[in-house]
């Protein structure tokens, strides 16, 4: 899912990154055809200012959105949980930073960023932290920067089920309430992406995606 399916946190050797260290590459290949996270991210495009400061929280393989981000000539953080895709991330797009962090532990200053993109990122965690990270992410932001997130809106709390013939433990909520924690967290929502997509591998399976922009209140 987008660039970074449920890598927000759980540390080295967590679920998650043995997950998304196994998948590697084959999982960009998989969403490269997302059409939905491009109109996204030109949407983002859009709304940013020259040269601004973005957070790409789970970024994965650092493409699609590090690498958009990057040659629009914005300046771009990647904090991935995977060692795998965080060194993938880094030879695909040499123009930003990636950091292979656990983004709740990882300090975050008041203001900090122009905007935040949180692709599919959170799935992995419990419904609280998935709440008490947004609200962190919002923090970082500057007054009016802009969060953009992306999940599964699926009604579902700590489900075993199987992401590309892997393992996963999942939690998310549906697009309304997704976008009411968002709203919760300071957010002015200015912009929401429904769609169904169907991943490129041979185990995948339609699934939804909702996409949600807003601006730091």
């Amino acid at each position: 899912m987008g660039d970074s399916q449920g890598r927000a946190g759980e540390g080295h050797g967590s679920p998650a990154a043995t997950v998304f260290d196994a998948l590697g590459a084959e999982y960009e290949r998989a969403f490269a055809a997302s059409a939905a996270h491009r109109e996204s991210l030109e949407r983002l495009l859009t709304d940013l200012a020259p040269g601004s400061r973005v957070l790409d929280v789970g970024s994965g393989t650092g493409r699609p959105t590090a690498q958009t981000l990057v040659e629009a000539g914005h300046r771009v953080l990647g904090v991935d949980v995977s060692p795998v895709m965080t060194a993938l991330a880094a030879r695909q797009v040499p123009g930003a930073e990636f950091r292979c962090a656990d983004i709740r532990d990882l300090p975050l200053a008041e203001g900090e960023f122009d905007a935040v993109c949180v692709y599919f990122s959170l799935l992995q965690l419990e419904r609280d932290e998935q709440a008490g990270l947004l609200e962190r992410l919002v923090r970082s932001l500057r007054p009016g920067g802009l969060l953009v997130a992306a999940t599964v809106p699926v009604d579902v709390s700590g489900v075993d089920a199987v992401f590309m013939g892997q393992p996963v433990r999942v939690s998310s909520f549906g697009a309304e309430e997704f976008t009411a924690l968002i709203a919760r967290a300071g957010v002015a929502v200015e912009w929401t992406l429904s769609a169904l997509f169907t991943p490129d591998h041979p185990a995948g399976a339609p699934e939804p995606h909702v996409f949600v922009h807003g601006r730091r209140i």
